[in-house]
């Protein structure tokens, strides 16, 4: 195990260097996030991802559900076998040491802010970070990797970068990345997510790892290179308040089911036309249009994203004074609640997050010629 991993106080790995060959490096990193509480499983040697399922477990139609694998003791179905057993880990690791070690996020209870640096196109601006809006004037040159996505969000937060937290257990990757290990409160399952996607998002080549996802531990090497924690911290911190805020905005928490698709109650529509003089309610008709219609699908429309765009720009229009700020907020939270009825928590902070980026924005309208 690289010597850099080690350290005379707070070190998972209690095994002296000399004394640990490579046939017991990744059994004593399985033992010891399983006495952490960390379920743990293999990776395929030389690998990030699992090992192969089992020819019955990889035939067409193999559910995981009810699989005999698990009760057996069989590694199929990746993170979903992991475990706390150390009898169980002692007869995966030992007769295989070439494996690695994932650790399940989920029933960890961990969150794991994954920042890639690796080469890929620029997306549109609306891309970077989802649900801010960055202005065309705003000078892109020098972007390339999440770090520097994921530095602008806690600049406009201002706190400092995960990626400099050098409280938490951190660990570089061997593309250049960097793992930030951080501890979930109160038992919520955050989501996991990819970058910037469609769906949920935290920022360009910023991935999460949580709740339905694993992570590499720390000690594992692939043919790329090794996982190696950065100083002598070795525990994850509580997950910020501020980047918890962030993760909830960007929908990384499930919301409680709907029971089903809904035409948008009447009282969404009372509101929008509460407001003072046919062209405010045709202004606010147009902003809310997508937020209700939220509404008409139970879930996978955007839903957080498209609330806070239309809080953004409800905010540049009550800065600008084309809106009055009360009704507008009145307006845009009933809309958000006929949407999403459970979870007006969620709804609220979202709001109040993009209207107030929004009143530094003023949308003045435009002169026509």
């Amino acid at each position: 195990m690289p010597a850099e991993l080690w350290s005379s106080h707070g070190s998972p790995w209690q095994v002296p260097p000399q004394q640990a060959g490579a046939a017991g490096q990744s059994l004593a990193t399985a033992q010891w996030c399983a006495r952490r509480g960390w379920p743990v499983h293999p990776l395929a040697p030389g690998r990030k991802f699992p090992p192969s399922n089992c020819d019955n477990c990889r035939r067409p139609g193999h559910s995981s559900t009810g699989c005999p694998c698990r009760p057996a003791g069989r590694w199929c179905h990746g993170f979903l076998a992991a475990t706390l057993d150390q009898r169980r880990i002692c007869d995966w690791w030992g007769p295989n040491p070439q494996f690695g070690v994932g650790v399940a996020c989920g029933p960890a209870h961990l969150v794991v802010i994954d920042i890639d640096a690796h080469p890929k196109q620029l997306p549109s601006r609306d891309r970077l970070l989802p649900g801010i809006t960055i202005r065309d004037s705003v000078d892109l040159a020098g972007l390339t990797t999440g770090f520097h996505t994921l530095a602008i969000l806690a600049a406009l937060r201002d706190v400092s970068s995960p990626a400099d937290d050098a409280t938490t257990l951190r660990v570089r990757t061997p593309s250049g990345g960097l793992h930030v290990w951080y501890r979930a409160r109160e038992r919520c399952q955050w989501q996991c997510s990819s970058g910037s996607s469609q769906g949920r998002g935290l920022a360009w080549q910023v991935d999460v790892r949580a709740h339905g996802g694993y992570i590499v531990a720390p000690g594992t090497t692939t043919r790329s290179g090794t996982y190696t924690a950065i100083g002598d911290i070795r525990q994850p911190a509580v997950l910020p308040s501020w980047l918890a805020q962030e993760l909830e905005r960007t929908g990384h928490l499930p919301a409680r089911r709907v029971a089903a698709p809904r035409p948008v109650p009447a009282r969404a529509r009372q509101a929008v036309l509460a407001a003072d003089g046919s062209h405010s309610r045709k202004t606010l008709s147009s902003v809310l249009a997508p937020v209700e219609a939220c509404g008409l699908v139970p879930e996978g429309a955007g839903f957080s994203e498209t609330l806070n765009r239309a809080a953004f720009t409800l905010g540049g229009l009550v800065a600008a004074g084309r809106l009055d700020q009360d009704k507008a907020e009145r307006a845009l939270q009933a809309a958000a609640t006929a949407a999403r009825p459970a979870q007006e928590r969620r709804n609220s902070y979202i709001i109040r997050s993009g209207m107030g980026a929004g009143l530094k924005h003023p949308l003045y309208a435009r002169s026509r010629p």
